[in-house]
């Protein structure tokens, strides 16, 4: 073989790949030894002349992809699962590489035969990506070029690296060698495979993944609102008991100082005990709660609250229920009838009340649960509406495309929304332009969520990520990973301190906001989880499906802190009740400030299950 014909084939691979730099240090390097002897490797070669010709033969990718395939399948059991991690990446980027080099009808043809191995987890990207069917639509498609421009990386052992580059080579693999050089990033471990529990859930591809530790580590001030509507009026609930306590030991004393002998008397000493007994439980329950939870001023300027509305407050907390594991919520469930499909959405206000729901025609109605009255309207984008009136008062404008999500402050005044123009946006009431835009999901924004304290929103993305954000600087401060669908639904925990996540696999994740560490996966739902909510005091999390189920997951009793035997043990919520319905997917749940659960669907006869 001719040194001049090897020397041509390496810079025309250079060349084809963009390796600019390559290309002139391989150029430079070849001046520098002209004088001297060059000596090839002839199996190197080879090798790079085969590649060069398999990379323009459509039908080789089929043929070596079918073959690495089948290859991984049959290996051990105990390196199979890291070895199937490549087959995902791989099978795309020989997809891509075929509608790159014009071979659009071998490229769809390549796709249907493999597709039916991914479905199941990455369905949503795979209905993409169907789409593409030239070079033009690889750059116009954001997740194509992020797949194209960014590396994916691989976890696997040091005996699973060795036996795939044992294979490789040994099949003079040359094309698949160099999809996965060019397309996947290898990170090899010592020891033994890591354990199916161990594998990152969500997929990495074209998604920079450095600098999520980096990212994880920023100070996050969680806790709840200081000085909020329910702040104060714990404080003067707490306040009345103390004073009820008061009284009590008072008259207790006042009856010890009379004759014991007169039984009437003493019947009556009896009953200020019980009287003071209670208020000491009566502040016991209302501090043990939320006690050693740290309260955090907002950044943002807060509304001034009417007297109505504490009073309101103070209400909700003296008639509030107690739940737990033992004492589940009582369920109030609100059906949609005759919706023939066109139910998008729903939401129910904080006193069970008010009832919306978003239909295909963009009409929106609400019905007043108090006087089973129905209004509606039609819009397109983010409105600001009189209930009362019917009145449409101010419309906001600034995201690109349609807006999936709107959810207020736990305050009012301010809002948040999510749309398919992979943005999510803060806005004040009284300003028709955004405060905040916070950018940095790969796909559509699909919810949107805030935290007690007003301080961050959570964004949930098709991406399969979630993002934390700090509302007065836009800056992401947590990313958490490990969704393996499109994020649904999202809920804080009333402290501040936990966060849950539903996707459209049926997983839901409880996630630390300190530490930006998943807890506890939960599993049981068999479709998409649509809602989620907390209780009052965060001891229970509702979910609703997809599934025609609502299930009450036990929190408190889950987290605390495992015995020394079980220190190593997984954590994982204890699911305490599964409430399903006839035909009725759940597409949201709300608990009251009194700990009631309300949950809205649209009656689906076709989905019962």
């Amino acid at each position: 073989m001719e040194e001049e014909q090897i020397k041509n084939a390496v810079l025309a691979y250079l060349q084809k790949k963009g390796y600019r730099q390559a290309e002139l240090a391989f150029q430079e390097e070849d001046l520098k030894s002209t004088s001297s002897s060059f000596k090839t490797d002839t199996d190197i070669a080879n090798q790079i002349l085969r590649y060069s010709k398999l990379d323009n033969v459509p039908a080789s990718y089929k043929e070596a992809y079918s073959k690495l395939r089948n290859w991984v399948h049959s290996s051990l059991d105990l390196y199979k699962h890291e070895l199937l991690r490549i087959l995902y990446p791989v099978f795309l980027h020989c997809f891509m590489d075929l509608v790159a080099k014009g071979f659009q009808q071998e490229a769809r043809s390549f796709f249907q035969n493999f597709k039916d191995d991914y479905e199941t987890l990455h369905l949503r990207d795979l209905q993409k990506l169907e789409g593409v069917l030239s070079s033009d639509h690889l750059q116009e498609m954001e997740l194509a070029r992020s797949l194209r421009e960014n590396k994916v990386t691989v976890k696997m052992c040091q005996f699973s690296f060795d036996l795939l580059l044992q294979y490789l080579h040994n099949t003079d693999s040359s094309l698949m060698l160099g999809v996965v050089n060019e397309h996947i990033n290898l990170q090899v471990t010592p020891g033994q495979p890591t354990s199916w529990s161990d594998d990152d859930m969500g997929p990495l591809l074209g998604k920079p993944q450095e600098g999520v530790s980096e990212v994880n580590t920023k100070e996050i001030k969680w806790g709840m609102l200081e000085d909020s509507l329910e702040d104060k009026a714990e404080k003067e609930l707490a306040g009345e008991a103390e004073k009820a306590e008061a009284e009590g030991k008072e008259a207790e004393g006042d009856e010890a100082r009379k004759k014991m002998g007169e039984a009437g008397k003493a019947k009556k000493l009896k009953k200020d005990k019980v009287s003071g007994t209670a208020g000491k439980s009566l502040k016991t329950e209302t501090t043990s709660t939320n006690s050693g939870v740290p309260r955090v001023k907002s950044e943002l300027p807060m509304a001034i609250f009417s007297e109505e509305s504490e009073r309101r407050a103070l209400d909700d907390l003296r008639n509030r229920a107690r739940l737990s594991s033992s004492a589940l919520p009582s369920v109030s469930f609100y059906t949609f009838l005759n919706t023939h499909n066109s139910l998008n959405c729903a939401s129910i206000s904080t006193d069970g009340a008010m009832v919306v729901g978003g239909f295909a025609d963009s009409s929106l109605k609400v019905w007043d649960m108090t006087k089973s009255t129905e209004q509606h309207s039609s819009f397109s984008s983010v409105r600001l509406w009189n209930i009362p009136l019917t009145a449409n008062l101010v419309c906001y404008k600034g995201h690109n495309y349609p807006v999936w999500d709107v959810q207020f402050s736990p305050v009012g005044h301010y809002f948040a929304s999510a749309s398919h123009d992979r943005t999510a946006r803060v806005w004040s009431m009284d300003r028709a332009q955004p405060l905040r835009i916070m950018v940095g999901h790969f796909s559509d924004v699909d919810c949107v969520q805030w935290h007690v304290n007003c301080n961050y929103i959570a964004t949930g993305s098709s991406d399969k990520t979630v993002r934390l954000w700090d509302v007065a600087t836009g800056e992401c401060m947590r990313l958490f990973t490990g969704h393996r669908g499109m994020v649904t639904c999202l809920s804080m925990s009333p402290d501040g301190r936990y966060m849950a996540s539903g996707d459209e696999d049926g997983a839901i994740m409880l996630w630390d906001l300190g530490s930006g560490q998943s807890i506890s996966p939960l599993m049981g739902h068999t479709g998409s989880v649509w809602t989620l909510d907390f209780s009052c005091e965060g001891s229970l999390l509702a979910s609703g499906s997809a599934d025609n189920s609502v299930r009450i997951w036990d929190v408190i009793g889950s987290l605390k802190p495992p015995r020394i035997e079980e220190k190593n043990a997984i954590r994982r919520l204890r699911l305490l009740k599964t409430l399903p319905t006839k035909a009725t997917p759940v597409y949201s749940l709300r608990f009251s400030k009194r700990n009631l659960l309300f949950a809205a669907g649209a009656f689906n006869p076709a989905k019962k299950l």
